[in-house]
This record gives C-alpha cells, sequence and structure tokens, in this order.
C-alpha cells in the first residue's frame, strides 16, 4: 500500500489522512522492529484520526505477534466493516484460526479472501488453504491449493517448499 491507497479511502480532511499515514507508517517500522506495545499505540492513534481497512488488519498482525489472537481476529472483522473488499483481513482470520488449531472454521474465511475484490497477495489464502488441507490428511486438495498459489504467483517460495515437500512424502 501507498500513500495515495492511504489518503483516498474514505471521507476526512486531507490534513487527517496524512497524519494518519504518518503514524501508520511509524507503527509499521515500530512493529518490525519488535516494538509492538508501541506499534499498537500508533495504530491506534492511525486509526482514530483516520480508521481505515489496513490499520485494522495491520494492528490484528501487531497483536498476532504478541499471541493475543482473538484480539487480532476482532480488528480484522474492524477491518472488514471498514472495508468488506480487502481481502487481507479475511485471510488473516483464517491463518489465526489455524494457529489456534480450529482448522475447519478456517476454511470460509480463506475462501473468503479469495473472492475479495481488493488484494494484492491472492496467493497467500491458497497456501493457507493447502495448509489445512494437509493438516486434515486432504492430500489432494492441499496439493490443488499449492498449485493455485503458484499459478497466482509462480516465484512464492513457501508455496513451492509446501508443494515439494507434500508430494515427495507422498512418494
Amino acid at each position: 500500500m501507498d500513500v495515495q491507497d492511504f489518503l483516498i479511502q474514505g471521507e476526512g480532511r486531507e490534513e487527517d489522512k496524512r497524519e494518519a499515514w504518518q503514524l501508520f507508517q511509524q507503527a509499521y517500522e515500530r512493529q518490525m522492529k519488535g516494538e509492538l506495545e508501541e506499534a499498537v499505540n500508533l495504530y491506534k492513534k492511525s486509526l482514530n484520526i483516520h480508521p481505515t481497512a489496513e490499520a485494522y488488519t495491520f494492528l490484528g498482525w501487531t497483536y498476532s505477534f504478541m499471541g493475543r489472537l482473538d484480539e487480532a481476529i476482532e480488528e480484522c472483522h474492524n477491518a472488514i466493516r471498514q472495508d468488506p473488499d480487502f481481502g487481507n483481513p479475511y485471510n488473516d482470520i483464517g491463518a489465526y484460526l489455524i494457529e489456534k488449531g480450529e482448522f475447519d472454521e478456517a476454511i470460509p474465511w480463506f475462501q473468503k479472501a479469495m473472492q475479495a475484490k481488493r488484494y494484492e497477495s491472492p496467493a497467500f489464502p491458497h497456501l493457507n488453504l493447502g495448509r489445512v488441507y494437509e493438516r486434515k490428511g486432504q492430500w489432494t486438495e492441499a496439493i490443488e491449493s499449492y498449485k493455485k498459489a503458484l499459478t497466482l504467483n509462480p516465484n512464492y517460495a513457501l508455496a513451492k517448499r509446501a508443494l515439494g515437500r507434500l508430494i515427495s512424502s507422498l512418494n
């Protein structure tokens, strides 16, 4: 996402949108440095000034780094309410449900992510769905999901490894 995408979202003053963008950027930098509490505070400040689906999603991602999966899921629901066309929070909910061991519950979230109109990484939900199918012992479905991820992104290293590992384990 770039500043232009952030600035055109929703109603609000341009100054507020720019300030929210700057806070979002600072939050992301803190998150990547492992300064998670500070990242949470900055994402919340950004959201208070100008709420976006991205900021809710990234706040959820930060909570997931902290092991706070239920809060991460709630922030993804906030993101979906903000922008139902944004694919990331659907995939993220599914990923958090996998972490919680709720595999069957994760499947519809990946399917929703696959249908999202606005999603920069459409291969992600296919990989994650493959992970669910693999854990459930549904090898054919897992292989097809990994192949679909690679069709969407031929350079997706995780999907290449997952597919190769699964096929070799079946031989």
